[in-house]
């Protein structure tokens, strides 16, 4: 059962502990530190080498404990060693925000099946293998649990070049909702936040010259979403203020998806 707590409205995250898997750049490390400035320690894991560094500077900015791991979601493994770290470093797991992501734009016709087996491994079955080790982490510790995933305004609308993307994206959604059914007896919720293009790297990756200010002139907002408004959505999710919301995919556009 999800419980009711009083709502506050102060987005509190005092003594909870935090995973952000993609925590080292763009919307990864906005959430984590927002969720530092909120008072959750932070585990900053990543594929990149520099998650101590980043986590380094959170807990030197915020004062809270922070660790930094890299792990590679498409690892058992890996993401096996990573919340065994967390854990022995944290003692628990309150929160999880799962935000691996990878891009790579071709036309249906010409996409590579291995580009779309990466998209799926990467953006789908990695996010879900984190998922489901925290989950069950969660489950032994009793106490419930908040899990966000990042999906995108692609797993439900059809953009240009995006099959790969939105093939993966979609199954993340599918799975939010499965796992948000059959967690919501232990207490835990499970929801994604579905951003428009975000001025990160990918973002930039994907949408350049042409393309991008098309794309700027179909969002009513006529800009890109920028990582903190991300990280924002994304705490809402994450704290008691949400408890009633739990299988949901909160579209973060800019307006993009009102047509």
């Amino acid at each position: 059962m999800i419980q009711y707590e009083k709502v506050t409205g102060d987005f509190d995250l005092t003594g909870k502990n935090a995973i952000v898997v993609g925590g080292a750049g763009g919307i990864g490390e906005a959430t984590a530190r927002m969720y530092a400035k909120k008072g959750a320690n932070v585990a900053i894991v990543d594929c990149k080498d520099n998650c101590p560094e980043v986590a380094e500077a959170i807990a030197k900015e915020f004062g809270v404990k922070t660790i930094g791991v890299k792990c590679d979601v498409t690892q058992q493994e890996s993401v096996d060693a990573m919340l065994a770290q967390v854990v022995e470093a944290f003692g628990e797991v309150n929160v999880l925000a799962a935000m691996p992501g990878f891009v790579d734009l071709y036309r249906a016709t010409d996409i590579e099946i291995s580009t779309i087996e990466k998209h799926i491994a990467i953006n789908a079955v990695g996010v879900f293998r984190v998922c489901q080790g925290v989950a069950n982490q969660m489950i032994r510790q009793g106490k419930g649990g908040k899990i966000v995933c990042i999906t995108s305004q692609a797993d439900f609308i059809a953009i240009n070049k995006h099959v790969g993307y939105t093939m993966s994206k979609a199954a993340l959604v599918g799975m939010i909702k499965v796992c948000a059914l059959e967690w919501a007896e232990y207490g835990i919720n499970v929801n994604g936040v579905a951003p428009t293009v975000v001025n990160t790297y990918m973002g930039e990756k994907a949408w350049q010259g042409k393309v991008k200010t098309d794309m700027i002139e179909k969002i009513p907002a006529h800009r890109f979403a920028e990582t903190d408004e991300i990280a924002a959505a994304v705490l809402f999710l994450s704290c008691k203020e949400s408890n009633m919301i739990t299988g949901k995919d909160l579209v973060v556009d800019g307006g993009f998806t009102i047509y």
